[in-house]
């Protein structure tokens, strides 16, 4: 059965059912749903809502309890996100998994509170400082939002690190029918169970001088202990490149000229790219789902026949070096963009991709 929800208020649900019983958060348009939504319905499951003094402090209180091994979450917009930057680079470094929503608003600074895709090179490149990666995935719709989560949760805990839900003003505030995911029960079973800290070795959970003391830290003052870990961990990000990428092919087989969108834009160009197809128009959409690790073996695939390539984006062009470099820029890669908070149209984006062709 489909409910029709709000997609903050969706993303807050799926969190839920995914077995999240801490949620720390300051509120923020156009986010400010989602942690009204986890006020309300984490005290009537036994979990721990806390609007905390500061986005600083709620991503900290997340490190906190994912170090004891359990599933957390915090959620915010753009300039949170930045704030929240230092407190992701010290769960990268401590090998912690959690769960960040950025709802994106138009930037830089405050901005404005319309939709906004201007924090890619921020949630791809530099979400704090140091040499790390975060998982960053990017839904299309309210339905993607929900089944995203538990897959982001998962992969999290998998890989030990942080990963990102990377949203948009848009997607956050629009409503979809939805089907929620049953909840998995095993998250309320107690420590013994998937998800929690006896499921986790390396959690600082309490040993019961059952095992080795815990110790959660990202501080290392021994220069060859540091880049023998950080060496370590880009090993294994190498392996996430191998085993997570995930994109969407859309009319792509015969295309002349591919679009590139993710999240609500890619909404934009699938209607441009079935309106070239009326026309006889040889014209595909390739979304990337997953921003980090990026696809770059469905576009390297795609460059094998395509003639060029169009990124469309809320922003200046962030994605558009990513394209050129998963492609190795034998096909040339345009860009089409509005920024400020405007929202591209399904006719400018067939009108570019016309000229093109």
């Amino acid at each position: 059965m489909k409910v029709l929800m709000k997609g903050n208020e969706a993303l807050g649900e799926a969190a839920i059912r995914a077995g999240c019983r801490h949620f720390f958060g300051y509120p923020i348009t156009p986010q400010t749903e989602l942690a009204a939504y986890m006020s309300k319905r984490m005290p009537k499951i036994g979990g721990t809502y806390l609007q905390a003094e500061s986005e600083l402090a709620a991503v900290n209180m997340v490190l906190g309890a994912s170090a004891a091994g359990v599933r957390a979450m915090t959620s915010s917009s753009s300039p949170g996100i930045s704030l929240k930057s230092e407190g992701i680079s010290y769960m990268a470094g401590s090998d912690l998994p959690a769960l960040i929503i950025n709802v994106q608003r138009g930037g830089p600074g405050l901005g404005g509170i319309q939709p906004s895709q201007a924090d890619y090179w921020q949630a791809t490149k530099a979400t704090g400082h140091g040499d790390f990666q975060i998982l960053v995935f990017a839904p299309s719709t309210v339905q993607e939002m929900v089944d995203l989560v538990s897959g982001a949760f998962d992969a999290a805990d998998r890989w030990r690190m942080p990963a990102m839900i990377l949203a948009d003003g848009m997607l956050g505030q629009m409503m979809e029918p939805v089907a929620l995911p049953e909840e998995d029960k095993s998250f309320q079973a107690g420590l013994e169970t998937r998800g929690l800290g006896a499921a986790k070795p390396w959690a600082a959970s309490g040993h019961q001088d059952k095992r080795e003391h815990n110790v959660i830290n990202s501080l290392y003052l021994t220069p060859d202990k540091l880049e023998n870990l950080v060496v370590e961990r880009y090993k294994r990000y190498e392996q996430v490149k191998a085993q997570e990428q995930r994109a969407e092919e859309y009319l792509c087989e015969d295309a002349d000229v591919i679009v590139v969108a993710y999240g609500a834009s890619s909404r934009v160009a699938r209607s441009a790219v079935n309106k070239a197809r009326e026309k006889g128009e040889k014209v595909g959409l390739l979304r990337p789902i997953t921003l980090w690790p990026f696809p770059a073996d469905a576009l390297r695939k795609a460059a094998g026949h395509a003639k060029a390539f169009l990124t469309v984006e809320m922003s200046m062009g962030q994605m558009v070096d990513d394209v050129k470099l998963a492609i190795d820029c034998k096909v040339p890669v345009h860009f089409f963009g509005r920024t400020g908070g405007i929202i591209p149209t399904p006719g400018e984006v067939l009108e570019r991709v016309e000229k093109l062709l």
